[in-house]
């Protein structure tokens, strides 16, 4: 499970990663908390036009950014993209303790961030691949998950207390010293040890080609629908949480901050089992999106706090099981000189689509109700769970049999469809 940390250069950028991971979850919590409870009366729609400006820069940049993820070097990057945010959260945790910070100080920021971290995620997700190589790259990427969410059972629940004790500024403030963790561990890394992929070189149309390659890609395609959906209209959790929390069960900082660490707990564990497989498997995609849309509807209907962070467990799980897998599956099929633009293809749908479905969510939120906004994740989670099955039947020849009342599944791809399989498989073959 933690084969990944036999090389060295990985468990150095894992020990950084994981601190300066709490700090972000740490000021994730503060921010959602002051815009909801400080700056707005409750606003929900105030939170999710927080989240659009903070991942809208993805899709927006995205011809730049997968270009520089792919032909610039990825270490140097990553220094000034850490660097970088680290100088944002130490700004807003000054306007935040000096009592001067406004709502649009926050919009400001958020949107700031947005442009460092579009930079900052195509070139994270790839640079795992110089870390690591051959079949444990996709434990590696689990790990990753599984560092991230570990930090989240810390980071909320840390910031939570520190918000009730001393103020969402000081939070801020921890935030960007821990960047100085990964920004140490950048440094420190063997590059004489380093996987150096083939660099793309640099022509017009690059991201042209990005987008080629993922056109004769049906099983990249149907990944990229489904996390959008998701990503979209499932994975608005500040909306959900923070809403919930105040407005349905009228409790305080610290439970805020609980309820996301115990959605983390689900996160780990979701991501620790994805660790396990040296290959991701397709069919756990379909099955986390099922399972997202199960969870998602059943914390909406949930009575009583307690019982809905037991959902939230639930819901932890199977949406880290989809994502996990679903950017393992993209890494390890695609070709080592577009990595870099298919990650950022990738990582725009992925977080690109928050601009559109966080302020519809924190509008359905503040119109009908926090529980009316979970059940649109769930209805996302649904529909992703069918995009899925479409798939298998086109591309995999899925088909249904019972014996007796015992239903049977079998992947037999038709012929028709079994040419455009195989030069699926050539091309991720060609790349390995």
């Amino acid at each position: 499970m933690f084969r990944s940390l036999a090389g060295v250069n990985y468990r150095i950028w894992a020990g950084g990663a994981i601190v300066s991971n709490v700090g972000t979850w740490m000021q994730r919590t503060a921010q959602d908390w002051i815009v909801l409870t400080e700056l707005t009366h409750n606003n929900a729609a105030a939170v999710g036009f927080v989240m659009a400006l903070q991942f809208g820069p993805q899709l927006l940049l995205l011809p730049v950014t997968g270009w520089a993820a792919d032909h610039l070097d990825r270490r140097k990057l990553l220094m000034a993209t850490q660097g970088a945010m680290g100088i944002l959260g130490l700004g807003l945790g000054i306007l935040t303790v000096t009592h001067v910070v406004q709502l649009w100080h926050v919009y400001v920021f958020a949107l700031l961030l947005g442009v460092v971290a579009s930079f900052d995620a195509p070139a994270r997700q790839t640079f795992v691949s110089e870390l690591v190589a051959g079949p444990n790259l996709s434990n590696a990427v689990a790990l990753n998950s599984a560092s991230f969410n570990a930090a989240r059972l810390i980071g909320p629940a840390v910031a939570g207390l520190l918000v009730a004790a001393v103020g969402a500024g000081w939070v801020f403030l921890i935030n960007a010293a821990t960047f100085g963790a990964v920004l140490l561990s950048l440094m420190m890394l063997r590059r004489d040890k380093l996987y150096r992929n083939e660099r793309a070189k640099p022509h017009r149309g690059g991201l042209v080609d990005g987008f080629r390659y993922v056109r004769r890609r049906p099983d990249i395609i149907v990944i990229l629908i489904m996390v959008f959906l998701i990503g979209t209209f499932g994975l608005n959790f500040p909306i959900f949480i923070s809403t919930m929390s105040v407005t349905v069960f009228h409790q305080g900082a610290g439970e805020y901050g609980i309820l996301s660490s115990v959605m983390a707990v689900g996160s780990v564990i979701g991501a620790l089992l994805a660790a396990r497989r040296e290959r991701p498997r397709v069919a756990l995609l379909f099955a986390g999106a099922a399972f997202f849309g199960a969870g998602c509807t059943l914390a909406a209907v949930m009575p009583t706090y307690w019982l809905f962070a037991i959902a939230l467990i639930a819901i932890g799980v199977s949406s880290q099981t989809l994502m996990t897998t679903a950017n393992g599956t993209v890494q390890m099929t695609t070709d080592p000189v577009l990595r870099g633009r298919v990650m950022a293809i990738y990582m725009a749908i992925f977080m690109g689509g928050t601009p559109i479905g966080a302020p519809i969510v924190g509008w359905v939120a503040d119109t009908f109700g926090p529980r009316w906004a979970m059940g649109v994740g769930g209805a996302s989670g649904f529909l992703a769970a069918l995009v899925g099955v479409f798939y298998l039947v086109k591309y995999r020849g899925l088909r249904v049999r019972f014996s007796g009342i015992r239903p049977r599944v079998t992947l037999s791809p038709r012929e028709e469809a079994r040419e455009e399989l195989e030069g699926t498989e050539a091309t991720a073959t060609r790349t390995s």
